[in-house]
């Protein structure tokens, strides 16, 4: 019995080469903005268990500076590196990360209201 192996399909990434991080002259699978999004994911437990907390305005700062970098690389033609890429890619996975803890803290609680 033979089995197909398919590449695995970002959708929500663009995958160019020239904004994709290298590592032994294979190209990452994700560009470095994703990247850095996928990494920051990473840190949900921290927010789930509540080891660390950070309140609405910083979690909304956290992901405005990749809005900004892709807006301004997008529609005025500014070219931003890898590393910036990276970065707010990071910034924002974490931002993200406690805004959905954020929201399903509020949907626990409305619960726990109804039923009391």
């Amino acid at each position: 019995m033979k089995f197909k192996v398919s590449n695995i399909e970002f959708v929500s990434c663009h995958r160019k080469p020239e904004r994709s991080f290298h590592w032994r002259g294979k190209q990452f699978p994700l560009c470095a903005r994703c990247t850095g999004i996928h990494m920051g994911y990473l840190t949900f437990p921290i927010f789930l268990f509540g080891f660390f907390k950070i309140g609405w305005i910083w979690t909304l700062l956290l992901i405005f500076p990749t809005i900004l970098d892709g807006v301004t690389q997008a529609f005025f033609n500014r070219n931003s590196t890898n590393g910036i890429r990276f970065v707010t890619g990071l910034l924002a996975g974490v931002g993200l990360m406690s805004l959905v803890s954020f929201i399903g803290q509020s949907i626990g609680e409305y619960i726990l209201f109804i039923i009391n």
